[in-house]
């Protein structure tokens, strides 16, 4: 290798810069309408999700935690109930099963990363109401045997789809095999707005009519109070932007898609790493790659390697699962993700990453293990 570089773990700024000219019309025709809250571009985009996913509602939220408290709250999840998790995620998968009253159980996740349908079985109890499944970094969980443990349970399925945007399993969208599935639009989520945004999507009328009420203070099409709600409605700008955005999302996905090709390739026969599945490893996947994530038994020399030589990494979750909170009180003895969270770490892939720049990734990664480049 030669010429250092410098290669952020992940370019905010491009958000903007490669379609600046295309975001300022589109927040100026908003703005020049006074559009701002429950205006037609927050339709627009809700009709577009339902489009994407195949589903009977969207509802745009104002993140994707909320999303997921309103609809443990619509689906009936609350006091003296319990949810079962894995712990290989953000804090705010448990958090919302938390602020609705319920309680998170932590489970282990399997060899592609994803919850273990086996650890879900085996911490099911008399209080489990639902399983949430997390899709992780643009997979799609393995549902076939989650879902014959939840009808077999007679529990839910509530999906946290936060990273997996058009992601499908069978060719079903992640979000929408169970009651209702979430995602969210921070920046750096495969579909970004410029802050914070989410959205619900589900099949059920009763919990769809539930989060329209919810989310907009409990109040009806007439207006009218008729229950208790809050203020989690997603701005009608970001909504406008959301929508612009997604008539790129496909050809974004065939980026990502493309890079953690390139990456399984340079990476296979190094023996100290292990890579997440390949983009055309198994039939019934098709994975999006909102990060990509492997282990390595060399990771904290490799990445300080790679620090040096201007490559950023990132160890996800902080480098802490969430039953490692010790202030949080979730005992579990997961001992399958502590040893993955001893190994684990993420690579650089985004849209705007440059051919040149994966080159570059590849060869440092393969020059540190001596494998030439």
């Amino acid at each position: 290798m030669t010429g250092l570089r410098t290669i952020p773990f992940f370019n905010y700024a491009a958000l903007y810069l490669e379609r600046e000219e295309e975001i300022i019309e589109t927040l100026r025709d908003v703005m020049g309408r006074g559009a701002f809250i429950l205006q037609q571009d927050l339709r627009d985009f809700e009709a577009k999700l339902r489009a994407l996913l195949d589903v009977k509602y969207a509802y745009g939220l104002a993140d994707g935690t909320n999303a997921l408290i309103l609809g443990l709250r619509a689906a009936g999840i609350g006091p003296g109930d319990e949810v079962v998790v894995p712990s290989h995620t953000y804090v705010a998968s448990a958090a919302s099963i938390h602020f609705v009253g319920a309680q998170p159980v932590c489970v282990e996740i399997g060899p592609d990363h994803m919850v273990d349908p086996e650890s879900v079985e085996r911490a099911i109890t008399s209080r489990t109401r639902a399983m949430m499944p997390v899709h992780i970094n643009g997979r799609t969980c393995d549902m076939d045997p989650l879902q014959d443990i939840a009808r077999r349970h007679d529990i839910l399925i509530v999906e946290d789809a936060a990273q997996a945007l058009g992601s499908k399993y069978k060719g079903r969208c992640a979000g929408t095999f169970g009651a209702f599935g979430t995602f969210s639009f921070y920046p750096a989520k495969l579909l970004g707005c410029f802050g914070d945004g989410g959205a619900l999507v589900t099949n059920d009328d009763a919990i769809a009519e539930q989060v329209g009420l919810l989310r907009d203070h409990g109040r009806n099409a007439d207006g009218r109070v008729v229950a208790w709600g809050t203020n989690c409605r997603l701005d009608n700008i970001q909504a406008a932007v959301l929508s612009m955005k997604l008539k790129y999302y496909e050809d974004e996905i065939a980026r990502r898609r493309s890079i953690a090709s390139r990456y399984d390739a340079a990476f296979k026969d190094i023996d100290d790493i292990t890579l997440p599945p390949g983009p055309d490893e198994n039939a019934d996947h098709f994975d999006i790659y909102q990060n990509y994530e492997l282990e390595a038994g060399r990771r904290d020399e490799l990445r300080r390697y790679l620090d040096e030589r201007g490559v950023k990494t990132v160890i996800q979750w902080a480098g802490t699962p969430v039953h490692q909170f010790e202030e949080l009180g979730l005992e579990a003895d997961l001992p399958v993700t502590d040893r993955f969270f001893e190994r684990c770490f993420m690579l650089p892939l985004y849209p705007a990453l440059g051919d040149d720049e994966v080159e570059y990734i590849c060869g440092a990664v393969r020059a540190f293990y001596g494998a030439g480049g």
